[in-house]
């Protein structure tokens, strides 16, 4: 299965904010009579408890297609025992909290036929760069961005198209480049963020909301589309990666946390292992500890080896034990490939 974004033409804006209106209203809906019956039994209500009261809900007025209906009562069970919550937040349509635009569907609720997509009466044109005609739409939703424009998420099924490749590759996520690949590669650090924080500082400061949702979306764009580069290079050309397993979010809570925001490495993970399951490759988070301490070649913590924060100004040296020469975060980045392949040795084991 693989997702497809497509972008709804801007003159649909209206009628697709009239629907998710209509969302959000059920969505609320759900919210208080699920917290209305916790207080009332102790016992949370499931989907399928909730789809007596939501019966009929078309006929009596609402333009969203019956399945929708029942795609909104299933996300609100599923969303609600994640975050382990009686009540979730409300989704509002007007003012500044306004939520953004989500109207899920299924399979019967959608059609695509000469270049729109016809939903509950009504038909939306779009840019179909994919050619949807040869897909079999099975689920998804419209969803709407910051600057209120209008996406089709299709989930579709395709055919299966597993890598050729043999070879391996460990990754190391850092700030000055944002990965090092064991094979030398690099992914450099555009910092995009800062390129655009003087501007983005200025429209902030006069007001111009539009403006500043319009950069923010930029930078966006800038980091999505290099890391999509990045990663499906990757997966063409392996057939194994290996990631170490440096957190972001706790990084992103010191003083480096613009930095880490802005390299995204949260992203190119997600990105390799959506990619490696539609390739066949094997994705892995290893552990790097003390990754930067151990020569890749000799497999010991020689005593020059960079250690602490005095050794993060360390970017090359030699091990004392057999000599070799390292580049740190190369070094770094075959010791978690060398940690990947031993993970991989002791599932064969098992076997």
């Amino acid at each position: 299965m693989k997702t497809l974004r497509v972008r709804i033409k801007d003159k649909h804006a209206v009628a697709l904010d009239m629907l998710a209106r209509e969302v959000n209203f059920v969505w609320n809906y759900c919210n208080d009579l699920s917290a209305r019956h916790l207080q009332r039994t102790g016992k949370f209500l499931t989907a399928y408890d909730i789809a007596p009261y939501t019966a009929g809900a078309t006929k009596a007025g609402l333009s969203l297609h019956s399945q929708t209906v029942q795609a909104i009562t299933e996300e609100f069970v599923t969303r609600r025992k994640q975050f382990k919550k009686a009540k979730l937040r409300w989704r509002t349509s007007f003012g500044s909290r306004k939520s953004l635009g989500w109207i899920p569907f299924k399979a019967s609720g959608i059609k695509y036929r000469d270049g729109q997509l016809h939903y509950a009466g009504q038909h939306f044109n779009l840019w179909d760069s994919y050619g949807l005609s040869q897909y079999a739409i099975r689920i998804g939703s419209f969803s709407q961005d910051a600057r209120g424009r209008w996406y089709a998420n299709l989930c579709v099924q395709t055919a299966e198209n597993p890598t050729l490749a043999t070879s391996s590759i460990g990754i190391d996520l850092g700030l000055k480049d944002v990965a090092v690949c064991s094979d030398g590669s690099k992914l450099e650090a555009k910092q995009n963020y800062r390129e655009l924080e003087a501007k983005l500082g200025a429209a902030q400061r006069a007001g111009k909301t539009k403006r500043v949702k319009a950069i923010h979306a930029k930078i966006k764009n800038r980091r999505q589309d290099e890391i999509h580069k990045f990663t499906t290079r990757l997966v063409d050309s392996h057939a194994a990666i290996f990631v170490g397993n440096v957190s972001s979010l706790k990084l992103a809570k010191t003083r480096m946390a613009k930095s880490v925001l802005d390299a995204g490495w949260g992203l190119l993970k997600t990105q390799l292992k959506y990619k490696a399951m539609a390739r066949s490759v094997v994705f892995e988070i290893v552990d790097e500890a003390n990754s930067t301490q151990t020569c890749s070649c000799c497999g010991v913590k020689p005593a020059n080896s960079p250690k602490g924060r005095a050794g993060l100004g360390i970017r090359e040296w030699t091990c004392c034990d057999c000599g070799a020469q390292h580049d740190r975060d190369i070094n770094v980045a075959r010791n978690i490939l060398a940690a990947g392949h031993r993970r991989l040795a002791v599932g064969i084991l098992v076997l």
